[in-house]
């Protein structure tokens, strides 16, 4: 039996840019018609600076980690400012097209529904965007709590929050190491692939594994 049901948000319910649609975005926003793969090829050189642990742990700490890539990759700062604020967008992170039938299912089993996510930025105005923010008890945001996946501590916090034991809240994501944390504290893991597209349907398998029915 399960009680509640913990979403990973970017890659599982929502998508992402790919790393030249986010560099084509910002060149857009400044009118430039440089190479988004050019660009891109000199910022991947310190590509795991972007993912390093604590990166999400706080808005200052997520800021100066990209800063310091765009510097060291020579990207002057217009670009910088313009690569940051897309990144920082959510309206470049769409819904899947199954995700709000998906939450809506689960909550009307009564089971509850968290958000976790290692993000630098408050998702709580993006459910409310999407109509979704009745269906969302519990926000665990990694630059709130000081923390972030795969740590324990953040899949405690969210246990707390939800008031549900480990063995009975199911933790949905999209990558092994950061949400599969969430087995060390006991808690079951369902992995999805990456949300590539918002036409991807993947999110039934959560309902139906939960027991829960969409309404078409």
């Amino acid at each position: 039996m399960i009680d509640a049901v913990v979403f990973d948000w970017r890659g599982t319910l929502v998508t992402c840019l790919s790393t030249v649609e986010w560099m084509a975005e910002a060149l857009r926003l400044l009118g430039r018609e440089d190479s988004p793969e050019a660009l891109w090829q000199r910022i991947s050189v310190y590509e795991d600076l972007l993912d390093a642990p604590g990166v999400d742990s706080s808005l200052a700490a997520h800021h100066a980690a990209y800063h310091h890539v765009f510097t060291q990759a020579g990207v002057d700062p217009a670009l910088a400012g313009a690569l940051y604020a897309v990144e920082s967008d959510p309206a470049h992170n769409p819904f899947a097209d199954d995700a709000a039938e998906c939450l809506r299912a689960i909550a009307a089993t009564g089971r509850r529904i968290a958000v976790l996510s290692d993000i630098h930025f408050d998702l709580r105005p993006v459910f409310a965007a999407a109509g979704l923010a009745d269906v969302v008890d519990v926000y665990a945001l990694s630059y709130e709590l000081g923390v972030q996946k795969p740590a324990p501590e953040i899949f405690r916090h969210t246990l707390a929050a939800l008031a549900t034991p480990p063995e009975r809240t199911l933790m949905v994501g999209d990558r092994a190491t950061p949400d599969g944390g969430a087995l060390a504290v006991g808690m079951p893991v369902l992995l999805l692939p990456p949300l590539r597209a918002v036409s991807e349907r993947r999110l039934h398998l959560v309902t139906a594994l939960v027991g829960a029915h969409p309404q078409r």
